[in-house]
C-alpha cells in the first residue's frame, strides 16, 4: 500500500492517481473498489461534505470504516467540513491514511495540523480556488501535501480552472525554495487533457472521478494520468 513521503517527494517520484469514490456507484461501493484495486489506481480519494461548509452533503465516519475493513488502498480522506479538528481523531481511527483539512475552514490551522500529527497519519491542507498560494507557505515545512483545489469544492463533474496551474506552479516553487520535496495533489476536472497541465507545473498526485469511474477501461485511464510530461 502506498504512503506519501514525510517531505519527501523527489523529482523522479512517479505519478500517483487517487480515484474519487463520489463518482462511484455508491449501490456497488465494494464492487467499485475491487476495480480500482484492479485497474492499479492507487488511492482512494473519500470526500466528506457537512452542507455547511460546501453546499452538499456526502458520506462520513461508518461507511470510511466499512472500505478500511475491505482494502488495503491507501484512503485519502478529503474534510471539506466546516470544524475538521473536532473530527480528526475520529475519522484516523475509521481508518483514514491521509487527513486533509481546508485553510477556510473554522478550526485553527496549526492546532488541526497538530492533531493530524499526533494521530499518526499523513497531514495535508487544501486551499479554494480563490485562496492564493501565499496562504500556505508557513504550513509547508509542517504538512505531507497540499491540495489545489482545481474546481469550487462540493461537486462532482465540474469543469477544470486552468488558473489554477499557476497556483500549482507556485506552491511547488515555495516548497522547492524551502528545501522541501512536498507532495502536491489537484481535485477537480482531472482528465487526460488536464493533467499534463498541472504535472508540468508540479502537481504528483492527481484526483479523478469521472473521468475514471465512466471509462470503459479504468486501467488504461489511469495510465494515462500516470504518464510522465
Amino acid at each position: 500500500m502506498y504512503r506519501i513521503q514525510k517531505n519527501g517527494r523527489s523529482d523522479n517520484m512517479k505519478n500517483l492517481v487517487s480515484a474519487s469514490i463520489l463518482s462511484a456507484d455508491m449501490l456497488n461501493l465494494e464492487k467499485e473498489v475491487r476495480r480500482l484495486e484492479a485497474s492499479g489506481i492507487d488511492m482512494l480519494h473519500f470526500d466528506v461534505m457537512d452542507g455547511v461548509f460546501v453546499p452538499n452533503i456526502s458520506y462520513g465516519l461508518p461507511i470510511l470504516s466499512a472500505i478500511d475493513g475491505i482494502t488495503d488502498m491507501t484512503l485519502d480522506v478529503h474534510l471539506m467540513i466546516t470544524d475538521p479538528l473536532k473530527y480528526v481523531k475520529r475519522f484516523a481511527e475509521s481508518g483514514a491514511d491521509i487527513i486533509t483539512f481546508h485553510l477556510e475552514s473554522e478550526s485553527d490551522t496549526a492546532d488541526t495540523i497538530r492533531a493530524i500529527r499526533e494521530t499518526g497519519v499523513k497531514t495535508a491542507i487544501s486551499v479554494k480556488p480563490a485562496t492564493p498560494a501565499e496562504a500556505v507557505y508557513e504550513y509547508l515545512p509542517l504538512v505531507d501535501m497540499v491540495l489545489v483545489m482545481t474546481v469550487e469544492p462540493g461537486f462532482g463533474g465540474q469543469s477544470f480552472m486552468h488558473d489554477m496551474v499557476e497556483k500549482v506552479r507556485l506552491i511547488r516553487n515555495k516548497a522547492t525554495e524551502l528545501g522541501l520535496s512536498t507532495d502536491i495533489q489537484v481535485d477537480g476536472g482531472i482528465d487526460s487533457e488536464t493533467a499534463p497541465f498541472v504535472k508540468s507545473a508540479g502537481a504528483n498526485i492527481l484526483v479523478s472521478g469521472s473521468y475514471l469511474f465512466k471509462s470503459a477501461d479504468m486501467k488504461k485511464s489511469a495510465e494515462k494520468l500516470k504518464e510522465n510530461n
